[in-house]
């Protein structure tokens, strides 16, 4: 028999660059640009030189005026640097039509039933041409989509509201680096000259270079600060000055390590004592606060003394607060309220510490108690006691070493919660498994699931006849956390892609880019939680494609929600039993009332 296997040569790194037009000639320009004609090239070693990160990693993109570079609300992939002209950040809410965003494109109802006979008989078919080479296709299309005009903005616009950027100036790192949406909209102001860098090289060059990631750093600071506090709940009814102070007494700082996904199914296996041991300590319960920390990227645990350990009670993503009910206890009765719970790092996590002075003076003073008390993020435990020792366990201080010891009896009862509340075991079940990092997160009530197997089938008619998803996973009680995407708040997955086909769309789920995937697997070996998948991939005559040495050319594959059908998962609405849903991890009220149904 004939041997009609498809043959192409193996996708590598940098096999699709991020600009197909760096050359020589412009990598020799930008190495005399600052920040890079102060590094050094001996910082970089052999097989990652800084001339290979410029050339395969960056780009440089022409805006004309009024060109929008970056949306707010976007999930940022990369960074950019002024070369040449300026740009302006609008530190307004523009009106999402005068951005040009539009409707993603679903199916209708007579494609979807067309699917039935038009769907191959065989899973995973590709079209061989698009196999080869198509990442040219999806850049012209992404940089239709990024050079879109400002229009219908009001005539008079407040200078205060504006803020310009101009030549050797570094912008969107925080997007870039922090893998969170871009907070404002921002312009090109008479036309500018850009390098936009994607953030693997932006990594590799910040994590190598101590001139870049001092830059960095400090633009981290600078830049982003405003913007977060300015649209944050407590702190939008300040005046522009007021903010600006806040600004300068505000500090970012880091916990844990930013590629915790590294370590994280080593702690799987490890105990209770040994995982909370690996998690850094932000905030330790008895001690006096010193301010209010924001949760600015990744999550943290929060925790009290029980027995001789720890019991968890929350857990904190971005935009949620710790320290708040202690501050306001303290304003109230002019006497300092110990901190209630211990705040540790999981994984990775930034967050923004405000000074005690800086909350009362913007804050606890404008604001009627009842309102800041809206924001607490954990089960209140001061305001339900008329004294505050009685609401944290007793603390000694032993003298040689200075540090405090927790004095709580073993028989401690843990605080009182909500009727609507987690339960205690389900809370570590969720934080030990890092599940907490789920956005659309799929549980099945195995109490109700018959074992049809019609949310298997639904999703494989919905995705080249193969499912993306496993109706498999860790059970707690009868709850099963399957193997399916959950298109997560920290999408480690992203880190590494050579090509950046895994990427977050505008509409919210992490999609991979079937075209530009090269099936190099370091999405699938960074995913904490087995939820993508290889696949080997057939022609339209259905042989397996294969490269010159005969192996068989892989592609990434996972849930992608059903972004493109009309009534959302199909796994969802196929369940006859109501026996699957789809949950953020960070709604716990609406996850609590649904285990408890």
């Amino acid at each position: 028999m004939p041997d009609t296997s498809t043959l192409l040569d193996r996708p590598r790194r940098w096999d699709q660059p991020f600009g197909r037009d760096m050359d020589d000639a412009t990598v020799d320009r930008l190495l005399q640009v600052s920040p890079f004609r102060e590094m050094t090239p001996a910082e970089f070693p052999a097989h990652l030189p800084l001339r290979d990160i410029l050339k395969n990693d960056t780009r440089v993109v022409h805006y004309e005026d009024n060109d929008i570079v970056v949306r707010k609300g976007d999930y940022g992939n990369s960074a950019f640097l002024v070369l040449s002209g300026k740009v302006e950040v609008l530190l307004f809410d523009v009106p999402p039509s005068a951005l040009g965003r539009r409707e993603r494109r679903r199916r209708g109802l007579l494609r979807s039933i067309a699917r039935l006979w038009t769907n191959p008989n065989l899973p995973e078919v590709r079209d061989r041409d698009r196999v080869r080479a198509t990442a040219e296709l999806a850049e012209a299309d992404e940089n239709v989509h990024m050079k879109i005009l400002v229009q219908d903005l009001p005539i008079a616009i407040d200078p205060h509201s504006i803020a310009s950027l101009s030549e050797g100036q570094l912008f969107g790192e925080l997007a870039a680096l922090g893998r969170i949406p871009r907070g404002a909209t921002i312009r090109a102001a008479g036309g500018a000259e850009l390098l936009e860098i994607r953030w693997q090289g932006l990594r590799d060059i910040r994590s190598r270079s101590a001139t870049l990631r001092k830059t960095v750093d400090e633009l981290y600071r600078k830049n982003a600060l405003s913007v977060i506090l300015r649209s944050h709940p407590l702190f939008k009814h300040l005046k522009t000055e007021e903010l600006a102070e806040v600004t300068r007494e505000a500090t970012f700082e880091t916990y844990g390590n930013f590629e915790w996904y590294g370590n994280y199914k080593q702690l799987l296996d490890a105990g209770p004592a040994e995982r909370l041991a690996a998690e850094p300590v932000i905030a330790r319960e008895g001690d006096h606060p010193d301010g209010l920390i924001l949760i600015r990227a990744g999550f943290a645990r929060v925790s009290r003394a029980f027995g001789h350990g720890s019991r968890t009670i929350s857990y904190l993503g971005v935009n949620q607060m710790y320290g708040l009910e202690e501050l306001v206890h303290s304003q109230k009765t002019d006497a300092p309220a110990p901190l209630q719970a211990t705040l540790r790092a999981v994984g990775y996590v930034d967050i923004l510490r405000i000074p005690t002075p800086v909350v009362q003076k913007f804050v606890l003073a404008r604001l009627p108690r009842e309102q800041v008390l809206k924001f607490v993020s954990y089960p209140r435990q001061l305001d339900s006691h008329s004294d505050a020792s009685r609401a944290a366990p007793a603390r000694t201080v032993d003298a040689p070493s200075g540090r405090a010891t927790e004095a709580t009896p073993s028989h401690a009862a843990p605080p009182p919660a909500a009727s609507t509340a987690l339960d205690p075991g389900t809370l570590e079940f969720l934080v030990d498994n890092r599940f907490i990092n789920g956005v659309a997160t799929m549980l099945i009530d195995t109490d109700r699931c018959t074992r049809c197997d019609d949310c298997v089938r639904a999703c494989a008619t919905a995705h080249d006849n193969n499912p993306r998803f496993i109706r498999h996973g860790p059970i707690y009680g009868h709850h099963m956390v399957t193997n399916a995407c959950m298109h997560c708040a920290d999408p480690v997955c992203m880190i590494g892609c050579p090509t950046g086909a895994i990427h977050r769309s505008a509409q919210g789920p992490v999609v991979i880019d079937d075209q530009t995937c090269i099936g190099c697997q370091t999405c699938a070996n960074s995913c904490p939680y087995g939820n993508i998948r290889m696949v080997e991939v057939r022609d339209e005559g259905g042989e397996f494609i294969v490269d010159k040495r005969r192996l068989p050319i892989l592609k990434a594959t996972k849930c992608d929600l059903c972004v493109d059908e009309m009534g959302g998962p199909s796994c969802v609405r196929a369940c006859p039993h109501d026996a699957l849903q789809r949950i953020d991890m960070k709604d716990t009220q609406t996850m609590a009332q649904w285990l408890k149904r």
